[in-house]
């Protein structure tokens, strides 16, 4: 327990959205509240440097989008906040997805123009099997949008989750003229292109008081009246067990390009937002104020320098200290490592660190030792588990151009799919080798790479399945039977699982219908 101060401290969350919903702004105007930035804007350059001026690197620049996670660390209130800011583009969802095993709360934003989009539902699809308490931003309260409550009912609707109001919007698009806090009692008036400040809010306890009146019109005043007997009507208090449940998430209306309604959010945050949280491991539960450290890998970022070849693996603390230059048990490998340069990202540099605490992520220089997954103790054995590896949906089948460079070709392909880029499958009978992923631009990626770093010069070639997934059964004969009889669309994984490689969603469905004694999962749990 003598970490105790330390956890307490510590809030850890992502902010996730659909591409283009505001969620950098947002959290440019976080880390502005937090002091670790003097100007918005600033963020941008904060993505973990990369030196290379490489031709992927052009790539990336042209499509002008967020490819790695980045991790900010800033003070708060007397809180240290770790915020995890992941890439929106749905090419790079499985690094999302990872991302938010390794959080315990998110912060969810939605364009109120848009209202829920395709990569919302599917990272919410996510976020409620780990039950993970959230909290939804509507951003762009300033641009002509939906109606405020078919909104609410839309992301209920269409996510899932029980909503709780925490501020309602006075009129939306040109009309925006602020929000009415209510926990806080009080109105927040917004002017567009101004940043709030004290003088805009104004305490109105009674919303009858003559000021509301006065300050927003009689007609705006009318309706927020009705607007807040109607929420207190359906949503009462909030029930703060609720939301750390995952039951319900509170809203917040705003405009993060105007810096409003952000600073209620944050205060709400720092006030509700779980402090770090037990983690499931193949033996036993650990709590975060156990004495000995352990944690697990999340996420393996390749600096794409091809003189440097460095790694960066991000480790999430779960309990104990981590210390600097201290040998930690590589539960896989059981192997003991010692990290000399550990690092903390603050909001613009990355700085050496001596200990960091649970809920802390810390950078750790990778020499090709980590895989997605990996657990660091003090030496027990156990791996951390919820770590998924999700159903790709392209396949394409590795030619090999070269039969010289076989061997770097083989070892190109496990480093890149150990960095969770893509997932690699061998084919039954024949043993080619299929790499399965979430989006298009991970083949380009990969191919450059292996050509790039490895010497491996490869052809791609698409192959017509639809989905892969993963098989288990109680009868081993039933599984065995069914593998034989679908030899051409069964593989194994990097872990030895089988796979079966749907050719379409009518193949999957009827396969599912006539063989009830297989499960067949669209996620696989790393380390089973």
């Amino acid at each position: 327990m003598k970490y105790i101060n330390e956890i307490n401290k510590r809030k850890t969350f992502a902010i996730i959205s659909h591409p283009d919903a505001g969620k950098t702004t947002l959290t440019e105007k976080f880390l502005l509240f937090g002091g670790a930035i003097q100007t918005a804007g600033a963020v941008k350059s904060n993505k973990i440097k990369k030196h290379a001026t490489s031709d992927f690197m052009e790539i990336e620049r042209q499509r002008g989008i967020s490819v790695a996670t980045s991790v900010m660390t800033f003070e708060y209130d007397g809180h240290l906040i770790n915020l995890l800011d992941t890439p929106g583009h749905k090419d790079f969802a499985e690094d999302t997805y990872r991302t938010l095993t390794a959080v315990d709360s998110v912060v969810l934003v939605i364009d109120s123009v848009n209202g829920v989009e395709a990569q919302t539902r599917r990272l919410m699809e996510v976020i409620a099997m780990r039950s993970t308490p959230v909290i939804v931003f509507i951003n762009k309260m300033d641009r002509d949008g939906k109606n405020r409550f078919d909104l609410l009912e839309e992301i209920e609707n269409e996510l899932k989750i029980n909503l709780h109001p925490m501020t309602v919007p006075i009129n939306s698009g040109k009309d925006f003229k602020g929000v009415y806090d209510l926990h806080k009692k009080s109105l927040v008036l917004f002017t567009a292109g101004t940043k709030a400040n004290d003088e805009d809010v104004v305490e109105i306890h009674d919303l009858n008081d003559a000021v509301l009146d006065a300050k927003i019109g009689e007609k705006d005043a009318h309706t927020l009246r009705e607007d807040v007997e109607l929420i207190d009507g359906v949503y009462g208090e909030l029930k703060v067990e609720d939301y750390l449940s995952g039951k319900t998430a509170p809203v917040f209306f705003g405009s993060a390009v105007n810096n409003f309604g952000v600073k209620e959010m944050l205060d709400t945050f720092v006030r509700i937002a779980p402090t770090p949280r037990p983690r499931h491991t193949t033996v036993r539960d650990v709590k975060p104020e156990e004495d000995k450290f352990s944690g697990f890998i999340f996420k393996i970022h390749a600096n794409l320098d091809p003189k440097h070849r460095d790694r960066i693996a991000f480790l999430r603390v779960c309990s104990g200290r981590f210390e600097r230059n201290t040998y930690y048990k590589h539960v896989r490998m059981e192997r003991d490592f010692r990290f000399s340069n550990p690092y903390s990202f603050l909001a613009r540099q990355k700085e050496v660190i001596e200990d960091a605490y649970p809920g802390d992520v810390v950078g750790l220089f990778d020499t090709g030792n980590f895989k997605i997954g990996d657990t660091l103790t003090e030496g027990e054995k156990f791996f951390f588990t919820g770590i998924p590896s999700f159903s790709p949906e392209i396949f394409k089948e590795v030619q090999n151009k070269d039969p010289m460079k076989t061997k770097q070709l083989e070892k190109g392909l496990m480093q890149l799919t150990d960095e969770g880029v893509a997932q690699l499958f061998t084919q039954f009978g024949d043993n080619k080798k299929i790499i399965g992923c979430v989006g298009e631009l991970q083949f380009e990626v990969i191919q450059y790479r292996l050509l790039q770093e490895y010497g491996a010069s490869v052809q791609m070639n698409s192959l017509p399945f639809f989905k892969a997934c993963w098989l288990t059964s109680k009868d081993p004969k039933k599984l065995e039977d069914f593998i034989r009889y679908k030899q051409a669309n069964i593989a194994e994984d990097k872990d030895g699982h089988i796979v079966y490689l749907a050719a379409s969603e009518w193949f999957l469905n009827t396969e599912i219908q006539n063989n009830p004694d297989i499960e067949f999962h669209f996620t696989s749990e790393i380390h089973k």
